[in-house]
Protein backbone atom coordinates (compact mmCIF):
# COMPACT_ATOMS: atom_id res chain seq x y z
CA UNK A 1 0.00 0.00 0.00
CA UNK A 2 1.19 3.46 -0.79
CA UNK A 3 2.17 5.50 2.02
CA UNK A 4 1.20 9.58 1.94
CA UNK A 5 5.03 10.50 1.76
CA UNK A 6 5.57 7.90 -1.31
CA UNK A 7 2.62 9.37 -3.28
CA UNK A 8 3.96 12.91 -3.50
CA UNK A 9 7.69 12.14 -3.13
CA UNK A 10 7.53 9.76 -6.60
CA UNK A 11 6.49 12.55 -8.53
CA UNK A 12 9.54 15.00 -7.48
CA UNK A 13 12.02 13.70 -9.95
CA UNK A 14 9.31 13.79 -12.86
CA UNK A 15 8.44 17.75 -12.00
CA UNK A 16 11.97 19.08 -11.03
CA UNK A 17 12.94 17.15 -15.08
CA UNK A 18 10.22 19.10 -16.46
CA UNK A 19 10.29 22.55 -14.29
CA UNK A 20 14.41 23.10 -13.78
CA UNK A 21 14.71 23.52 -17.71
CA UNK A 22 11.66 26.59 -17.14
CA UNK A 23 13.32 27.37 -13.80
CA UNK A 24 16.75 28.21 -16.05
CA UNK A 25 14.76 30.17 -18.49
CA UNK A 26 13.19 32.66 -16.11
CA UNK A 27 16.39 32.41 -13.73
CA UNK A 28 17.67 34.21 -17.08
CA UNK A 29 15.32 36.71 -17.21
CA UNK A 30 15.98 37.36 -13.85
CA UNK A 31 19.58 37.80 -14.11
CA UNK A 32 18.82 40.12 -17.56
CA UNK A 33 16.55 42.23 -14.60
CA UNK A 34 19.02 42.50 -12.70
CA UNK A 35 21.71 43.25 -15.02
CA UNK A 36 19.10 45.97 -15.93
CA UNK A 37 18.39 47.79 -12.97
CA UNK A 38 21.48 47.29 -11.82
CA UNK A 39 23.07 49.15 -15.17
CA UNK A 40 19.91 52.12 -14.94
CA UNK A 41 20.63 52.30 -11.38
CA UNK A 42 24.29 52.89 -11.40
CA UNK A 43 23.68 55.07 -14.28
CA UNK A 44 21.63 57.75 -12.36
CA UNK A 45 18.85 57.69 -9.94
CA UNK A 46 16.48 59.20 -11.88
CA UNK A 47 16.74 56.81 -14.48
CA UNK A 48 16.25 54.06 -11.84
CA UNK A 49 13.06 55.72 -11.21
CA UNK A 50 11.62 56.19 -14.31
CA UNK A 51 12.40 52.23 -15.05
CA UNK A 52 10.42 51.42 -11.81
CA UNK A 53 7.45 53.68 -13.12
CA UNK A 54 7.65 51.92 -16.57
CA UNK A 55 8.51 48.37 -16.10
CA UNK A 56 5.51 48.28 -13.52
CA UNK A 57 3.47 49.51 -15.86
CA UNK A 58 4.40 47.01 -18.79
CA UNK A 59 4.48 44.13 -16.23
CA UNK A 60 1.06 44.45 -15.67
CA UNK A 61 0.23 43.64 -19.75
CA UNK A 62 3.28 41.24 -20.04
CA UNK A 63 2.12 38.75 -17.24
CA UNK A 64 -1.31 39.50 -18.58
CA UNK A 65 -0.75 38.67 -22.12
CA UNK A 66 2.06 35.78 -20.88
CA UNK A 67 -1.36 34.31 -18.53
CA UNK A 68 -3.67 34.38 -22.01
CA UNK A 69 -0.94 32.14 -24.07
CA UNK A 70 -0.99 29.24 -21.03
CA UNK A 71 -4.72 28.67 -22.37
CA UNK A 72 -2.94 26.63 -25.24
CA UNK A 73 -0.77 24.56 -22.19
CA UNK A 74 -3.35 22.33 -20.65
CA UNK A 75 -5.01 22.13 -24.07
CA UNK A 76 -1.49 20.50 -26.12
CA UNK A 77 -0.88 18.23 -22.58
CA UNK A 78 -3.93 16.88 -23.28
CA UNK A 79 -3.33 16.37 -26.88
CA UNK A 80 0.31 14.75 -25.93
CA UNK A 81 -1.02 12.58 -22.99
CA UNK A 82 -3.71 10.95 -25.61
CA UNK A 83 -0.89 11.13 -28.64
CA UNK A 84 -3.14 13.46 -31.04
CA UNK A 85 -0.10 15.09 -31.99
CA UNK A 86 -1.43 16.48 -35.79
CA UNK A 87 -4.05 18.45 -33.51
CA UNK A 88 -1.37 20.12 -31.43
CA UNK A 89 0.28 21.77 -34.57
CA UNK A 90 -3.48 22.89 -35.43
CA UNK A 91 -4.05 24.67 -32.24
CA UNK A 92 -0.13 26.37 -32.31
CA UNK A 93 -1.40 27.98 -35.22
CA UNK A 94 -5.05 29.33 -33.80
CA UNK A 95 -2.69 30.53 -30.35
CA UNK A 96 -0.51 32.61 -32.91
CA UNK A 97 -3.61 34.12 -34.06
CA UNK A 98 -4.81 34.48 -30.85
CA UNK A 99 -2.06 35.85 -28.99
CA UNK A 100 -1.28 38.39 -32.51
CA UNK A 101 -5.02 39.58 -31.98
CA UNK A 102 -4.26 39.96 -28.21
CA UNK A 103 -1.43 42.33 -29.06
CA UNK A 104 -3.05 44.24 -31.14
CA UNK A 105 -5.77 45.22 -28.52
CA UNK A 106 -2.70 45.94 -25.45
CA UNK A 107 -1.30 48.02 -27.87
CA UNK A 108 -3.88 49.95 -28.48
CA UNK A 109 -4.76 50.44 -24.83
CA UNK A 110 -0.87 50.99 -24.03
CA UNK A 111 -1.03 53.92 -26.32
CA UNK A 112 -4.15 55.54 -24.78
CA UNK A 113 -2.12 54.84 -21.70
CA UNK A 114 0.41 56.70 -23.06
CA UNK A 115 -1.54 59.79 -24.24
CA UNK A 116 -2.06 60.30 -20.48
CA UNK A 117 1.06 59.68 -18.47
CA UNK A 118 1.19 62.96 -17.55
CA UNK A 119 -1.97 62.73 -15.49
CA UNK A 120 -0.97 59.83 -13.41
CA UNK A 121 1.06 62.10 -10.83
CA UNK A 122 4.89 60.86 -10.94
CA UNK A 123 7.39 63.00 -10.60
CA UNK A 124 7.80 65.66 -13.07
CA UNK A 125 11.30 65.42 -13.87
CA UNK A 126 11.06 61.77 -14.66
CA UNK A 127 9.18 62.01 -17.46
CA UNK A 128 11.33 63.19 -20.45
CA UNK A 129 13.13 59.75 -19.87
CA UNK A 130 9.82 57.85 -19.21
CA UNK A 131 8.28 58.14 -22.25
CA UNK A 132 11.07 57.11 -24.60
CA UNK A 133 11.04 54.02 -23.18
CA UNK A 134 7.71 53.45 -22.83
CA UNK A 135 7.39 53.69 -27.03
CA UNK A 136 10.30 51.09 -26.77
CA UNK A 137 8.78 48.77 -24.95
CA UNK A 138 5.33 49.48 -27.01
CA UNK A 139 7.05 48.65 -29.45
CA UNK A 140 8.19 44.94 -27.99
CA UNK A 141 4.79 43.70 -27.51
CA UNK A 142 3.87 41.87 -30.41
CA UNK A 143 7.13 39.67 -30.58
CA UNK A 144 6.49 38.62 -26.45
CA UNK A 145 3.26 37.56 -27.19
CA UNK A 146 4.52 35.51 -30.25
CA UNK A 147 7.31 34.19 -28.58
CA UNK A 148 4.85 32.77 -25.69
CA UNK A 149 3.04 30.74 -28.47
CA UNK A 150 5.66 29.06 -29.35
CA UNK A 151 7.16 28.58 -25.85
CA UNK A 152 3.77 27.31 -24.23
CA UNK A 153 3.33 24.48 -27.20
CA UNK A 154 6.79 23.54 -26.28
CA UNK A 155 6.23 23.32 -22.85
CA UNK A 156 2.90 21.53 -23.19
CA UNK A 157 4.59 18.60 -25.19
CA UNK A 158 7.62 18.24 -21.83
CA UNK A 159 9.97 20.17 -24.27
CA UNK A 160 10.74 22.92 -21.78
CA UNK A 161 14.63 22.37 -22.47
CA UNK A 162 14.75 24.55 -26.12
CA UNK A 163 12.60 27.58 -24.99
CA UNK A 164 15.36 27.65 -21.76
CA UNK A 165 18.12 27.84 -24.48
CA UNK A 166 16.27 30.05 -26.86
CA UNK A 167 15.72 32.27 -23.18
CA UNK A 168 19.21 32.01 -22.24
CA UNK A 169 20.43 32.93 -25.65
CA UNK A 170 18.21 36.36 -25.77
CA UNK A 171 19.26 37.23 -22.53
CA UNK A 172 22.91 36.90 -23.11
CA UNK A 173 22.41 39.64 -26.01
CA UNK A 174 20.34 41.72 -23.79
CA UNK A 175 22.90 42.01 -20.99
CA UNK A 176 25.48 43.00 -23.91
CA UNK A 177 23.12 45.12 -25.97
CA UNK A 178 22.73 47.36 -22.33
CA UNK A 179 26.43 47.53 -21.73
CA UNK A 180 26.44 48.93 -25.63
CA UNK A 181 23.79 51.49 -25.12
CA UNK A 182 23.48 52.32 -22.09
CA UNK A 183 27.08 53.63 -21.35
CA UNK A 184 28.20 54.51 -25.02
CA UNK A 185 30.50 50.90 -25.42
CA UNK A 186 32.44 50.00 -28.60
CA UNK A 187 31.41 52.84 -30.28
CA UNK A 188 27.62 53.05 -29.61
CA UNK A 189 25.81 56.17 -28.27
CA UNK A 190 25.10 56.91 -25.02
CA UNK A 191 21.30 56.44 -24.95
CA UNK A 192 20.84 55.75 -20.79
CA UNK A 193 17.64 54.12 -20.03
CA UNK A 194 16.28 54.05 -24.14
CA UNK A 195 19.61 51.94 -24.74
CA UNK A 196 18.27 49.76 -22.07
CA UNK A 197 14.92 49.70 -24.14
CA UNK A 198 16.27 49.46 -27.43
CA UNK A 199 18.59 45.87 -26.51
CA UNK A 200 15.10 44.83 -24.71
CA UNK A 201 13.46 45.27 -27.99
CA UNK A 202 16.01 43.63 -30.39
CA UNK A 203 16.47 40.74 -27.65
CA UNK A 204 12.76 39.91 -27.95
CA UNK A 205 12.46 39.65 -31.90
CA UNK A 206 15.53 37.84 -31.49
CA UNK A 207 14.26 34.98 -29.49
CA UNK A 208 11.22 34.79 -31.48
CA UNK A 209 12.63 34.05 -34.68
CA UNK A 210 15.34 31.81 -33.33
CA UNK A 211 12.27 29.67 -32.33
CA UNK A 212 9.94 30.26 -35.34
CA UNK A 213 13.26 29.48 -37.39
CA UNK A 214 13.65 25.79 -35.04
CA UNK A 215 10.17 24.99 -35.42
CA UNK A 216 9.32 25.14 -38.96
CA UNK A 217 13.27 23.50 -39.95
CA UNK A 218 13.74 21.30 -36.74
CA UNK A 219 13.23 17.69 -37.57
CA UNK A 220 11.98 16.91 -33.82
CA UNK A 221 9.00 19.40 -34.41
CA UNK A 222 8.21 17.53 -37.84
CA UNK A 223 4.61 15.84 -36.40
CA UNK A 224 3.94 18.76 -34.92
CA UNK A 225 4.52 21.08 -37.96
CA UNK A 226 2.72 18.46 -40.52
CA UNK A 227 -0.87 19.68 -38.19
CA UNK A 228 0.25 23.20 -38.23
CA UNK A 229 0.92 23.75 -42.31
CA UNK A 230 -2.24 21.86 -43.37
CA UNK A 231 -4.64 23.62 -40.27
CA UNK A 232 -6.33 26.72 -40.25
CA UNK A 233 -7.49 29.26 -38.27
CA UNK A 234 -10.84 28.15 -37.14
CA UNK A 235 -13.27 29.40 -34.67
CA UNK A 236 -14.14 26.80 -32.33
CA UNK A 237 -10.20 26.23 -31.69
CA UNK A 238 -9.99 30.14 -31.86
CA UNK A 239 -12.63 30.20 -29.23
CA UNK A 240 -11.30 27.54 -26.97
CA UNK A 241 -7.83 29.07 -26.23
CA UNK A 242 -10.34 32.59 -25.46
CA UNK A 243 -11.76 30.51 -23.17
CA UNK A 244 -8.91 29.21 -21.12
CA UNK A 245 -6.39 32.29 -22.08
CA UNK A 246 -8.71 34.78 -20.57
CA UNK A 247 -9.27 33.85 -17.23
CA UNK A 248 -5.85 32.89 -16.43
CA UNK A 249 -4.57 36.41 -18.21
CA UNK A 250 -6.89 38.43 -15.85
CA UNK A 251 -6.54 36.46 -12.66
CA UNK A 252 -2.46 36.88 -13.68
CA UNK A 253 -2.87 40.56 -14.71
CA UNK A 254 -4.80 41.87 -12.05
CA UNK A 255 -2.07 39.78 -9.36
CA UNK A 256 0.50 42.34 -11.38
CA UNK A 257 -2.03 45.43 -11.50
CA UNK A 258 -2.50 45.38 -8.08
CA UNK A 259 1.84 45.90 -7.81
CA UNK A 260 1.55 48.25 -11.05
CA UNK A 261 -1.28 50.34 -8.72
CA UNK A 262 0.73 49.89 -5.77
CA UNK A 263 4.15 51.43 -7.89
CA UNK A 264 1.79 54.58 -8.78
CA UNK A 265 1.22 55.04 -5.09
CA UNK A 266 4.86 54.98 -4.29
CA UNK A 267 5.49 57.38 -6.94
CA UNK A 268 2.90 59.99 -4.77
CA UNK A 269 6.33 59.36 -1.94
CA UNK A 270 9.07 60.37 -4.25
CA UNK A 271 11.81 59.83 -6.61
CA UNK A 272 13.93 57.58 -3.74
CA UNK A 273 10.85 55.42 -2.80
CA UNK A 274 10.14 54.77 -6.17
CA UNK A 275 13.82 53.57 -6.70
CA UNK A 276 13.85 51.74 -3.73
CA UNK A 277 10.74 49.68 -4.66
CA UNK A 278 11.88 48.73 -8.14
CA UNK A 279 14.80 46.89 -6.39
CA UNK A 280 12.92 44.84 -4.31
CA UNK A 281 10.34 44.35 -7.28
CA UNK A 282 13.40 43.16 -8.84
CA UNK A 283 14.79 41.29 -6.35
CA UNK A 284 10.88 39.71 -5.82
CA UNK A 285 10.97 38.70 -9.46
CA UNK A 286 13.30 36.09 -8.59
CA UNK A 287 10.79 34.15 -6.34
CA UNK A 288 7.96 34.69 -8.70
CA UNK A 289 9.73 33.43 -11.54
CA UNK A 290 11.03 29.78 -9.00
CA UNK A 291 8.29 29.34 -8.16
CA UNK A 292 6.12 29.71 -11.56
CA UNK A 293 8.99 27.42 -13.28
CA UNK A 294 8.01 25.00 -11.13
CA UNK A 295 4.23 25.56 -10.82
CA UNK A 296 4.22 25.76 -15.00
CA UNK A 297 5.89 21.98 -14.49
CA UNK A 298 2.85 21.24 -11.91
CA UNK A 299 0.23 22.50 -14.87
CA UNK A 300 1.76 20.16 -17.40
CA UNK A 301 1.87 17.26 -15.37
CA UNK A 302 -1.77 17.37 -13.85
CA UNK A 303 -2.77 18.21 -17.92
CA UNK A 304 -1.19 15.01 -18.60
CA UNK A 305 -3.01 12.83 -15.98
CA UNK A 306 -6.26 14.66 -16.81
CA UNK A 307 -6.22 13.79 -20.31
CA UNK A 308 -5.89 10.06 -18.95
CA UNK A 309 -8.41 10.53 -16.12
CA UNK A 310 -5.78 9.68 -13.63
CA UNK A 311 -7.55 12.04 -10.79
CA UNK A 312 -5.54 10.52 -8.04
CA UNK A 313 -1.88 11.56 -9.59
CA UNK A 314 -3.84 15.24 -10.70
CA UNK A 315 -4.13 15.39 -6.84
CA UNK A 316 -0.55 14.08 -5.88
CA UNK A 317 1.48 15.59 -8.45
CA UNK A 318 -0.01 19.48 -7.57
CA UNK A 319 0.74 18.09 -3.94
CA UNK A 320 4.29 17.42 -4.86
CA UNK A 321 4.69 20.63 -6.43
CA UNK A 322 3.61 22.81 -3.83
CA UNK A 323 6.35 21.21 -1.83
CA UNK A 324 8.68 21.57 -3.55
CA UNK A 325 7.86 25.03 -4.17
CA UNK A 326 7.86 25.78 -0.59
CA UNK A 327 11.29 24.99 -0.29
CA UNK A 328 12.15 26.95 -2.59
CA UNK A 329 10.25 29.71 -0.71
CA UNK A 330 12.25 28.94 2.47
CA UNK A 331 15.52 29.19 0.42
CA UNK A 332 14.65 32.62 -1.37
CA UNK A 333 13.65 34.26 2.35
CA UNK A 334 17.12 32.96 3.63
CA UNK A 335 18.77 34.64 1.00
CA UNK A 336 17.29 38.09 1.00
CA UNK A 337 17.30 37.97 5.15
CA UNK A 338 21.00 37.59 5.53
CA UNK A 339 21.78 39.95 2.21
CA UNK A 340 19.13 42.53 3.54
CA UNK A 341 21.45 45.42 4.20
CA UNK A 342 23.78 44.97 1.49
CA UNK A 343 21.04 44.76 -1.54
CA UNK A 344 20.11 48.05 -2.22
CA UNK A 345 23.95 48.83 -2.40
CA UNK A 346 24.08 46.35 -5.37
CA UNK A 347 21.58 47.90 -7.06
CA UNK A 348 22.26 51.77 -6.40
CA UNK A 349 24.76 54.46 -5.16
CA UNK A 350 22.37 56.13 -2.73
CA UNK A 351 22.59 55.51 0.63
CA UNK A 352 18.92 56.40 1.23
CA UNK A 353 17.81 53.65 -1.27
CA UNK A 354 19.61 51.21 0.47
CA UNK A 355 17.87 51.97 3.39
CA UNK A 356 14.70 51.82 2.25
CA UNK A 357 15.39 48.22 0.68
CA UNK A 358 16.68 47.06 3.76
CA UNK A 359 13.28 48.25 5.34
CA UNK A 360 11.28 46.37 2.84
CA UNK A 361 12.91 43.09 3.20
CA UNK A 362 10.66 41.92 5.74
CA UNK A 363 7.23 42.21 4.13
CA UNK A 364 9.19 40.62 1.22
CA UNK A 365 9.93 38.03 3.44
CA UNK A 366 6.35 37.26 4.37
CA UNK A 367 4.64 37.39 1.27
CA UNK A 368 6.92 34.31 0.12
CA UNK A 369 4.59 31.88 1.33
CA UNK A 370 1.80 33.14 0.03
CA UNK A 371 3.02 33.74 -3.46
CA UNK A 372 3.96 30.16 -3.42
CA UNK A 373 0.46 28.56 -2.61
CA UNK A 374 -0.80 30.91 -4.90
CA UNK A 375 1.71 29.57 -8.15
CA UNK A 376 1.30 26.22 -7.10
CA UNK A 377 -2.61 26.05 -6.92
CA UNK A 378 -3.10 28.46 -9.84
CA UNK A 379 -1.21 26.40 -12.41
CA UNK A 380 -3.41 23.33 -10.46
CA UNK A 381 -6.28 24.54 -11.91
CA UNK A 382 -4.91 25.55 -15.41
CA UNK A 383 -3.51 22.11 -15.45
CA UNK A 384 -6.79 20.34 -15.25
CA UNK A 385 -8.69 23.51 -17.25
CA UNK A 386 -10.85 24.76 -14.20
CA UNK A 387 -10.00 28.10 -14.94
CA UNK A 388 -13.02 30.13 -14.79
CA UNK A 389 -13.24 30.67 -10.80
CA UNK A 390 -9.71 32.00 -10.66
CA UNK A 391 -11.02 35.55 -12.15
CA UNK A 392 -13.66 36.46 -9.22
CA UNK A 393 -10.66 35.06 -6.67
CA UNK A 394 -7.79 37.08 -7.96
CA UNK A 395 -10.56 40.22 -8.10
CA UNK A 396 -11.43 39.30 -4.07
CA UNK A 397 -7.48 38.87 -3.42
CA UNK A 398 -5.81 41.82 -5.24
CA UNK A 399 -8.43 44.46 -5.37
CA UNK A 400 -10.87 43.85 -2.30
CA UNK A 401 -8.60 43.09 0.08
CA UNK A 402 -4.18 43.98 -0.93
CA UNK A 403 -4.76 47.29 -2.88
CA UNK A 404 -7.28 48.78 -0.01
CA UNK A 405 -4.87 47.69 2.73
CA UNK A 406 -1.87 49.28 0.66
CA UNK A 407 -3.41 52.92 0.82
CA UNK A 408 -4.70 52.13 4.20
CA UNK A 409 -1.47 51.22 5.50
CA UNK A 410 0.81 53.34 3.62
CA UNK A 411 -1.41 56.75 3.63
CA UNK A 412 -3.82 56.73 6.47
CA UNK A 413 -1.58 54.49 9.19
CA UNK A 414 1.55 56.94 7.63
CA UNK A 415 3.40 54.00 7.06
CA UNK A 416 4.60 54.89 3.66
CA UNK A 417 6.32 52.67 1.98
CA UNK A 418 6.57 50.20 4.03
CA UNK A 419 2.92 49.78 4.77
CA UNK A 420 2.45 49.60 1.30
CA UNK A 421 4.20 46.34 0.82
CA UNK A 422 3.15 45.45 4.18
CA UNK A 423 -0.29 44.89 2.10
CA UNK A 424 1.11 42.06 -0.40
CA UNK A 425 1.28 39.19 2.12
CA UNK A 426 -2.86 39.97 2.20
CA UNK A 427 -3.63 39.95 -1.30
CA UNK A 428 -0.90 36.91 -2.01
CA UNK A 429 -1.89 34.20 1.16
CA UNK A 430 -5.84 34.98 0.32
CA UNK A 431 -4.99 34.10 -3.11
CA UNK A 432 -3.33 30.95 -2.65
CA UNK A 433 -5.77 29.38 0.06
CA UNK A 434 -8.82 30.17 -2.03
CA UNK A 435 -7.15 28.94 -4.94
CA UNK A 436 -6.28 25.40 -2.88
CA UNK A 437 -9.66 25.36 -1.49
CA UNK A 438 -10.53 25.48 -5.21
CA UNK A 439 -8.79 22.78 -6.77
CA UNK A 440 -9.01 20.59 -3.70
CA UNK A 441 -12.70 20.87 -3.64
CA UNK A 442 -12.65 20.07 -7.89
CA UNK A 443 -10.65 17.10 -7.44
CA UNK A 444 -11.94 15.38 -4.36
Amino acid sequence: METSSCKYTRHYKPLLSLGLPIIIGQLGIILVGFADTVMVGHYTTDSLAAASFANNIFNLVIIFSTGFSYGLTPVVGKMFGRGDFQDIGRMLRNSIAANSAVALLLIGIMTALYLNLDSLGQPEELMPLIKPYYIVLLVSLLPVLLFNAFKQFADGISDTITPMWILLLGNVVNIFGNWCLIFGKLGFPELGLLGAGISTLFSRILTLIVFACMFFFSGKYAVFRKGFMQSRVNRQDFKTLNKLGWPVGLQMGMETGSFSIATIMVGWLGTLPLAAHQVMLTTGQLGFMLYYGMAAAIAVRTSHFAGQGDMKNVRASAGAGFQLIMIMAAVVSTIIFLSRERLGGIFSDNPEVGAIVAQLTIPFIIYQFGDGMQCAYSNALRGIADVKPVVLIAFIAYFVISLPASYLFGFVCGWGITGIWLSFPLGLTSAGLMFMWRFRRRVA
